[in-house]
C-alpha cells in the first residue's frame, strides 16, 4: 500500500522524477538475480510452515502446536499475514515463490524510499542515500516477514516526517498503514513510538498560537492509530506480544541479529555512517534539536542491536531530507504528465513481470542447507523418537520436516531463561545445565552440531551412544548400555 504525501515547497513543483521508478526496478533485478541469498535463513522454513497451518485450519495459532517442550503454551504470531503470504507463494510457485514475493517488497520500498527523498534533494544525493540504505539493510534482506513490512515502514515514516515539515498533523487515513503493518510484523511497534518525535518536532516549530489545537490533533492521530494496531486477529495482544520480544534481556545478545554491531572488522555500517558522518563535518550541517535527536535514537538503536542498522537505514536520511535540502538545495524535479507516468511505469511493472516469469525455469531457488541438518534428520526419523534436545539453529528445520523440536527460532515463546539454559547447556559454559536438560526433559536422544562442546562431552559418557554423526549434526542415543570410548565409533544400527 502505497500513500501520497504533499510538501508545501513541492506542490507548486510536482514530485513526476522517473529515479523512483528505475531505483525499484533496478532493486528488484538484483535482488531477483541473487535470490538464493533471501532463502539462507532457517526461520523462513517455519515461517512457510506456519502460514500453510494458518491456510488449512482457517484460523490464527492460540497455542504452540509444533515443539515438545512447550506444547500447548499460549503463543501467538503476530506475523500471521506474511506467513500466510509466504506460504501461499510457494505453494504457487515453489521456492520461487517467496523469493519474487521478497523481492517485490523490497523493490517497492526502496522505491517509495527514493520518492519520499526526491522530494526535497537531488537525484544524486538521493541515490547516495538509497545506495547506503540497501547496503545497511543487505544483512538482513530476507525471506522473512519483516521485508513484507519494508513498503509499510518507509511510507508510514515519510507520512509522519512530512506532516512534522508541514508543522501539521497527518492525516487520519494514514493509520490504514500501522493497521496493516500490526498483521506483517511486530516491528509495527517502533512505527507507534516514532509519532512522538514527529508530534514533539511539529510542536515545536509551530506558532505558539496553534500548538495547543495541533497537540490535540497529534493526539487524536496516536490514540487512532494505536486503535488500528489492534485490528488483528489478538486484538490488543497483538502489542504485548511485541514486547515479548523487547524483554527477553539475557537473552538477546546471544542471537546473533540482536548482537550489538561489531566494529572488529570493516563492514556496510561503517562504510555508510563514517563517510557520512564526515561529510556533514566537513559541511557544517546543522539540524534542527529533535531532528538530532530522532537521528541520534536510531544510532543508538543500530549500536546496540545490529538488526536495527535497516531501521536507520530506512527511516534516518527522511528525517533528514527536508532540513538538508535548506542547506545543500535541491533541484527542480522533471515535469511529466501523470497518464504518461502511469503508463511508463505500468510498462516497466509488466516488463519486470514478463522478464521474472521467464527466468524462473533458469534461475533456481531452494534454501540454503548447507548449515542443515538433513541427513541427521532422515536417520532420526527412523528412530521414532519424540523427545529430541536439537541445537537452536536446527529448531526451524525440524518444524518444516515434521518433527517437534527442543527449541526453535519463536524464541518469545520459550522465554528466557529457558534460552539461557539451553545455549549454556550446548555450550557447556554450565555444564550441569547439559545433564539437567537430559533428565527434566527425559531426553531420548541428541541432535546437535558436530563441533559443539556438548557433542565432544556425550562423545565420552556413559549411558549415550553416538548413532549418527557427519560434518554438520550428531545424533546421540540415550541407551542405558553404552560406554563412552577414547575415540567413539559411529554404532547406525544403534547396538
Amino acid at each position: 500500500m502505497t500513500l501520497s504525501v504533499t510538501h508545501t515547497e513541492a506542490t507548486a513543483r510536482p514530485a513526476h522524477a522517473l529515479l523512483p521508478l528505475w531505483v525499484g526496478a533496478g532493486v528488484y533485478a538484483l535482488v531477483l538475480i541473487s535470490g538464493n541469498r533471501l532463502l539462507n535463513d532457517p526461520d523462513t522454513l517455519w515461517q512457510v510452515t506456519v502460514g500453510q497451518w494458518i491456510i488449512d485450519h482457517r484460523a490464527v495459532p492460540e497455542v504452540d502446536v509444533y515443539s515438545f517442550t512447550m506444547r500447548g503454551a499460549p503463543w501467538i504470531s503476530t506475523q500471521w499475514l506474511a506467513q500466510v503470504a509466504y506460504a501461499g507463494a510457494y505453494a504457487l510457485a515453489g521456492w520461487s515463490g517467496p523469493v519474487v514475493l521478497a523481492a517485490s517488497a523490497i523493490a517497492l520500498a526502496f522505491a517509495l524510499f527514493a520518492r519520499a527523498l526526491g522530494r526535497h534533494l537531488r537525484d544524486g544525493t538521493t541515490l547516495l542515500f538509497v545506495v547506503a540504505a540497501f547496503l545497511l539493510c543487505l544483512p538482513h534482506l530476507l525471506a522473512r516477514p519483516h521485508v513484507l513490512a519494508f513498503p509499510i515502514l518507509v511510507a508510514w515514516i515519510a507520512g509522519l516526517v512530512d506532516a512534522a515539515d508541514r508543522k501539521d498533523a497527518p492525516s487520519p487515513a494514514l493509520v490504514l498503514l500501522i493497521a496493516l503493518w500490526a498483521n506483517l510484523h511486530g516491528g509495527f511497534v517502533f512505527g507507534l513510538f516514532f509519532i512522538a518525535p514527529a508530534a514533539l518536532d511539529a510542536l515545536v516549530n509551530a506558532d505558539a498560537s496553534a500548538r495547543r489545537g495541533l497537540a490535540l490533533r497529534w493526539a487524536a492521530f496516536a490514540a487512532l492509530a494505536l486503535a488500528a494496531s489492534c485490528c488483528t486477529p489478538y486484538g490488543w495482544n497483538a502489542l504485548l506480544a511485541s514486547q515479548k520480544i523487547l524483554a527477553l534481556g539475557q537473552a538477546l545478545p546471544l542471537i546473533v541479529e540482536w548482537k550489538a554491531t561489531d566494529f572488529q572488522g570493516l563492514g556496510p555500517f561503517e562504510i555508510c555512517v563514517l563517510p557520512a558522518l564526515g561529510f556533514a563535518l566537513f559541511h557544517g550541517i546543522k539540524l534542527p534539536p529533535v531532528r538530532i535527536l530522532m537521528l541520534l535514537g536510531l544510532l543508538h538503536m543500530a549500536l546496540a542491536q545490529a538488526r536495527a542498522a535497516e531501521i536507520l537505514a530506512l527511516v534516518g536520511p527522511l528525517a533528514l531530507a527536508a532540513p538538508l535540502a535548506r542547506q545543500i538545495g535541491t533541484q527542480p524535479l522533471s515535469m511529466i504528465a501523470g497518464g504518461a507516468r502511469a503508463s511508463l511505469t505500468s510498462a516497466v511493472v509488466l516488463m519486470l513481470g514478463a522478464a521474472t516469469i521467464a527466468s524462473l525455469p533458469i534461475l533456481s531457488y531452494a534454501p540454503n542447507l548447507r548449515g542443515t541438518p538433513v541427513a541427521a534428520v532422515t536417520e532420526l526419523k527412523k528412530l521414532n523418537l519424540t523427545r529430541v534436545l536439537n541445537d537452536y539453529d536446527f529448531g526451524g528445520y525440524l518444524i518444516s520436516t515434521g518433527v517437534a523440536p527442543f527449541i526453535d527460532g519463536r524464541t518469545e515463546l520459550y522465554g528466557e531463561k529457558f534460552f539461557v539454559d539451553h545455549n549454556a547447556a550446548s555450550g557447556l559454559m554450565e555444564p550441569d545445565n547439559l545433564f539437567r536438560l537430559l533428565s527434566d526433559y527425559d531426553i531420548e536422544a541428541t541432535l546437535l552440531r558436530t563441533q559443539s562442546a556438548a557433542t565432544k562431552l556425550l562423545d565420552h559418557v556413559d549411558g549415550w551412544q553416538k548413532v549418527y554423526a557427519d560434518d554438520i549434526a550428531t545424533i546421540h542415543l540415550r541407551k542405558a548400555g553404552a560406554r563412552h570410548r577414547a575415540e567413539p565409533a559411529v554404532d547406525a544400527g544403534g547396538n
